[in-house]
């Protein structure tokens, strides 16, 4: 097999432009990335020791997770001064070291920008709780009970909608009698971005940290900021109290307008940036729209369809992939933004999961699989975004009791489904299988204590297969899930065929084969993966002939290379013509 690490075909990494299109972005979550200071919270001190982790990987950017000023409600989504770091993770001294510590390896850094909400102890929300008639009140969304109903009443509240983290999305305010909305927690108030004044105090924070020398922005829930007026109820969900109103503020009437005036007043003359956008809910309709350079609003977007195929109807209810719908999601994202604007690749992040428990084998196949979902992801025509231990093939911890879940989401749910009358043993599969706490649990740096992530005691449970999976112990392993993806990522800076080739989706209607090629100029790639425990040929035919089964094999997840197109299990192979 042929390491892309030790290739002749080297293409200058930095003419392709944007930069972002041949680079790789890797997410952490502070608060389960490592401690430095022995409390069991992971901080800025530990992102700075495991910065070579991070250069020896071969990442481009970091993206951090909110690492202001918080109450933590929901783990530092809930912001209370964008312009300080809260005291768990350090201090903007701290964080100009990490930042001059990045930049020196050549790694920029993302910050997470959350202005859909604040936490209701920021001190506009404070000003705008206080009074009816306070400057800061239109800063929020605050309405009356709905007409004929006494505030409190049950149905009183101004809208039916529900919120993410399950209950009414607006909380009555004893203060003054009015509700406040909150898509997400009750102490994550939606900012209102028809007020210009919000929107240019979002600016002027945003400049600060470009002016500090932040690299861009992954923008939370960023098609939620604009809300169709007047606010109004969505239909009724069967079985619930409560409306969806997803259509009324998702991807709503000045989302566009809103992102062009971002972009003007932060982004417009600076050196070219990164930014993301987060936006459920969203078509490759809209995506094109969003990342088309000549509107100029984000690079690009991350989208949910893929992650929202192995459940049926709530996010719980979980069934499992069918290879075929993954096949046509992402075919037809890669397809409808080919010509224009731009994908980011993804399985896991904060929100999900982990991929190889969740899409893989994390049993007798771990290794394999993790390595085939790399493979398949990185091979996509779009910017790939690594998740802290992603690169391990850390797995889903697996939780024994409703007790054991820490995140809101989950907790909430579970409480409503019990008080509902579900038996605890109809819930927990789905939330073994899909609660976010599965991506917060600490990383695994060695096999010693508490995996390697602090000296105390950790804020959340340590996988117990940290004896097996580990950073030392991937990294001193030449055949590791690492190593493999640190010969993606090269190949992604040193062939322009992964960077910027085109894309084609082959054998779209194969329920085990998961087939594309990628081609530029005279060079053709095409990758084949095995989605499955058994061994399988790739079909040969019109899309695939026979020939190819003696082509130059790139890189594969097994360490002996294989040879013609019949793949074992969970076997992945990018081979090359040209």
């Amino acid at each position: 097999m042929t390491d892309p690490v030790a290739t002749d075909r080297t293409a200058d990494h930095a003419a392709i432009e944007p930069w972002w299109k041949s680079s790789v972005v890797y997410q952490i979550y502070p608060r389960s990335f490592a401690d430095s200071d022995g409390d069991g919270i992971g901080d800025l001190g530990g992102v700075i020791a495991h910065l070579d982790h991070l250069q020896a990987l071969g990442v481009d950017v970091v993206w951090l997770s909110p690492i202001y000023r918080s109450p933590q409600d929901d783990n530092g989504y809930d912001i209370s001064d964008y312009t300080d770091i809260d005291p768990t993770f350090g201090t903007l001294d701290q964080f100009d070291e990490l930042l001059a510590a990045a930049h020196g390896r050549g790694i920029k850094i993302v910050m997470d920008l959350v202005v859909n909400h604040t936490s209701d102890e920021h001190p506009w929300f404070v000003e705008s709780r206080s009074s009816k008639d306070n400057p800061k009140r239109d800063w929020y969304w605050w309405r009356p009970a709905r007409d004929g109903m006494a505030a409190g009443a049950p149905g009183a509240e101004p809208t039916n909608w529900e919120s993410f983290f399950s209950g009414p999305a607006w909380e009555l305010d004893e203060t003054t009698g009015e509700y406040y909305l909150h898509l997400f927690s009750r102490k994550q108030p939606d900012l209102n971005w028809e007020n210009p004044e919000v929107r240019q105090a979002v600016y002027a924070m945003m400049n600060w940290w470009l002016d500090r020398g932040v690299d861009g922005f992954r923008m939370d829930v960023i098609n939620m900021i604009s809300k169709t007026l007047p606010l109004t109820d969505g239909p009724s969900s069967p079985g619930s109290p409560y409306g969806d109103g997803s259509f009324l503020y998702q991807n709503g009437p000045r989302i566009h307008e809103f992102l062009r005036e971002m972009h003007g007043a932060v982004f417009e003359g600076r050196p070219k940036l990164l930014t993301v956008g987060e936006t459920p809910g969203t078509s490759v309709e809209h995506a094109v729209v969003y990342t088309d350079p000549a509107n100029p609003e984000v690079d690009m977007i991350f989208q949910f369809e893929h992650v929202g195929l192995d459940f049926d109807g709530p996010k719980w209810n979980y069934t499992g992939l069918d290879l075929l719908d993954l096949k046509a999601s992402f075919g037809r994202w890669q397809a409808a933004l080919a010509d224009v604007g731009w994908n980011s690749l993804y399985w896991d992040n904060h929100d999900q999961p982990r991929a190889v428990s969740r899409f893989g084998d994390d049993g007798a196949f771990r290794v394999e699989s993790a390595k085939l979902l790399a493979t398949v992801l990185h091979l996509h025509r779009g910017t790939p975004y690594v998740y802290q231990g992603e690169e391990l093939g850390m797995t889903n911890i697996g939780f024994d009791s409703g007790e054991d879940f820490a995140d809101i989401e989950s907790v909430n749910f579970y409480r409503e489904a019990v008080a509902a009358g579900r038996s605890p043993e109809d819930i927990l599969p789905g939330m073994r299988a899909m609660s976010r706490d599965n991506a917060r649990t600490p990383v695994q740096w060695t096999a010693g204590d508490n995996a390697g992530f602090t000296t105390g005691t950790p804020w959340f449970r340590v996988n117990p297969n940290h004896t097996e999976i580990n950073a030392a112990a991937e990294r001193a392993n030449p055949d590791s899930v690492f190593h493999h993806y640190r010969k993606l990522i090269e190949l992604r800076h040193t062939e322009p065929t992964v960077a910027v080739g085109d894309f084609t989706m082959l054998l779209a209607t194969d329920p085990t084969i998961y087939a594309f090629t990628r081609r530029l100029d005279a060079t053709t790639l095409l990758v084949v993966a095995n989605f499955s425990g058994d061994e399988v040929t790739v079909p040969v035919g019109d899309e695939i002939d026979a020939t190819w089964g003696d082509a130059e094999l790139v890189i594969g997840n097994y360490p002996d290379a294989g040879g013609g197109l019949t793949l074992r299990p969970w076997e992945a192979r990018v081979l090359r013509r040209g």
